[in-house]
């Protein structure tokens, strides 16, 4: 402005000045003016004061160097003044990416950890955001000398509302996207933790623009799943109410008509929380702005489930439509399309680990559950499993049988009806061929989806209605090929052994019921599962296992005989003699005295002396081990 050039002009000979005093006074006359955005002002300061200058009135004020002869009075005042400066000039973008600058943030950076009650702690932050974003170097610069370090030991400072932990948070998430999160991690583990539980409670308790950069940030810092070293620090942090600020955070958001990216955030959020603190983080009181009165302990939930039940109901609307009508020749269709397969999982996550909950309500949560939030909840469970199956059904119209997404919707709904094994009981048995032939991605051939069923198959085919639906739809077969293949030579395919199991209880189910249901046996598949039977229990001493196998060999006997297995071209005596021996193993244990343990395997072994009697005569080499 006109009337600050004389001022200016002055101040510019002064610093040109050879002796420091005169610099000095240019200096404190430069703070006076320089406040704002002149750009052009600042630049002609910087080219007449100098870099060199800066810095030796800085390492002054650190005690590191002298200026004018000055001693140690005044070197309070320099370290202020030189600060004060550095911040005013990085306003210039090419003056921040210089890398002079770039070199003084390690010294900003010590002085900061010397001294978190500096007058000038806010120009400190200032000056490190300026210039860690001005060039590629200066978020790497920051993190490299420590940076993660000095934040997590001040923002907890720092007020809710204040422009440091606005700043502070700023730098934390520069410095997540310009390295890898594991990395981070792997250096400063604590650090993270400490920003996580700090930043919780700003994060429930302000509502501006602030808020949803403190969501971004969170989300970003735990929700990746591989973190569990992260997970783990935050169970332990001494101050627990951090949990109670993220739901009263992410309640708030839910609450708000905000954008869907924030919404969708705010459920990744909480789905991570839960995965770290399990289901009953889901049940707790809720301070909400500008209410009085705390939220019931169950509300929160029924607020998480039912915005999921309409993001699922939104993604999965436009996933249908990008997939079978929109145009397939456009690339960002496809990134869409993964966006949207990605979303959609995480609120199915969600929703499994809120029917896990529900589904243990028997325990201390059903205290915390009323009976009409569980029927509201049953209700939302209900109508988002409709939805999932109508998708099911339009993919299946279209001939689509591969992708994580329909993997990731027969795993939602097989989570339910585990719970709920008659739920949508005509469209599931509409569906039920089409659901155990879907593939994931990476799949060769249907096996997870098969999986994922084996809960509620093993529960409907406890009576022959189900024993029906599941063999008139092949079915069988498909189950019994899972189970050849999680008991065979790759049978690290999955981790929990409960799959074997309920695939050996559903197969059993069937073949006991087989003069009362329309069962067709494939020879081939069935001399499969009587090899990997054998490879199961061959080195095995599990009398469980022993007895489940040879029960299952048991009832398949009755169908063959020695001489047409012998005649098959994949079956071999090696595996008729481990055969023989499982079954000779079985009827031996029922002459000897039972274990608690052992007498639930009382009525397997009742099957296998069943069976025995009836088709011994076909299998003289079982017979003969038997009777050995």
């Amino acid at each position: 402005m006109p009337e600050q050039s004389p001022s200016l002009e002055d101040c510019l000979k002064l610093l040109e000045g050879e002796r420091d005093e005169q610099r000095l006074a240019g200096l404190f006359l430069v703070t006076k003016f320089c406040k704002g955005d002149d750009n052009a002002s600042l630049r002609r300061v910087y080219n007449a004061v100098g870099f060199h200058f800066l810095d030796r009135l800085l390492r002054t004020g650190m005690g590191k160097g002298s200026v004018g002869g000055s001693g140690a009075d005044n070197r309070d005042a320099y370290l202020k003044l030189s600060i004060t400066v550095l911040a005013a000039l990085c306003r210039v973008p090419e003056i921040a990416s210089s890398e002079d600058m770039n070199l003084k943030i390690p010294l900003i950076l010590e002085i900061m950890s010397k001294d978190s009650g500096l007058s000038v702690l806010e120009e400190c932050y200032e000056f490190l955001y300026l210039v860690s974003t001005a060039s590629e170097d200066g978020a790497l610069t920051l993190y490299e000398s420590g940076g993660m370090k000095v934040l997590a030991s001040q923002i907890s400072t720092f007020s809710d509302d204040s422009h440091l932990m606005e700043v502070a948070s700023k730098l934390v998430m520069l410095i997540l996207s310009k390295l890898s999160l594991d990395v981070i991690a792997n250096d400063y583990l604590f650090e993270l933790s400490v920003i996580v539980s700090t930043m919780a409670r700003p994060f429930a308790v302000l509502q501006n623009s602030l808020k949803f950069e403190l969501l971004h940030l969170l989300c970003t810092i735990i929700s990746l799943k591989y973190l569990a070293p992260l997970h783990d620090a935050l169970r332990v942090m001494p101050n627990g109410r951090w949990s109670y600020y993220m739901r009263d955070g992410i309640a708030a958001i839910l609450h708000s008509r905000v954008a869907p990216a924030e919404r969708l955030e705010a459920l990744m959020l909480a789905e991570t929380m839960v995965t770290i603190l399990g289901g009953q983080w889901l049940l707790g009181q809720v301070n909400l702005p500008h209410k009085e009165d705390l939220v019931p302990v169950d509300r929160f939930l029924l607020l998480v489930l039912e915005q999921s039940r309409v993001e699922v109901a939104v993604l999965l609307n436009d996933l249908a439509y990008l997939k079978y009508e929109a145009s397939k020749n456009c690339s960002s269709t496809a990134e869409t399309i993964f966006l949207k397969q990605r979303n959609v999982a995480i609120a199915f996550s969600l929703m499994e680990k809120i029917i896990k909950l529900i589904s243990d309500t028997g325990g201390n949560e059903g205290d915390l559950i009323d009976e009409s939030t569980l029927t509201n909840v049953i209700r939302a469970l209900n109508e988002t499993i409709s939805v999932v199956l109508e998708y099911l059904q339009d993919a299946k119209e279209h001939g689509q049988r591969k992708g994580d997404d329909l993997l990731a919707s027969v795993r939602i709904v097989g989570s339910y009806l585990a719970e709920a094994p008659f739920a949508c009981k005509e469209k599931v048995e509409e569906l039920l061929e089409y659901m155990l032939s879907i593939e994931g991605e990476d799949e060769q051939s249907p096996f997870y989806s098969i999986c994922f069923l084996l809960p509620m198959l093993c529960q409907i085919t406890m009576k022959i209605e189900g024993c029906n639906a599941l063999a008139s739809s092949g079915g069988h077969k498909a189950v019994m090929e899972c189970l050849i293949k999680l008991i065979g030579l790759d049978n690290h395919m999955v981790e929990n052994d409960s799959s074997v199991f309920l695939a050996c209880d559903t197969i059993m189910n069937l073949l006991l019921k087989k003069e009362h249901v329309r069962l067709s046996l494939d020879e081939s598949t069935y001399v499969h599962l009587l090899k990997a039977l054998a490879c199961w229990t061959e080195d095995t001493e599990d009398p469980s296992v022993i007895m489940m196998a040879s029960s299952i060999c048991a009832l398949i006997f009755d169908f063959t005989s020695e001489k047409a297995l012998l005649t098959h071209p994949n079956f071999d005596g090696g595996s008729l003699n481990v055969l023989s021996r499982l079954i000779a193993r079985s009827l031996a244990s029922g002459g000897q005295d039972m274990s608690e343990d052992t007498n639930a395997d009382a009525d397997l072994l009742e099957i296998v002396n069943a069976g025995y009697s009836r088709w011994a005569p076909r299998f003289p080499h079982i017979r003969a081990e038997v009777e050995r």
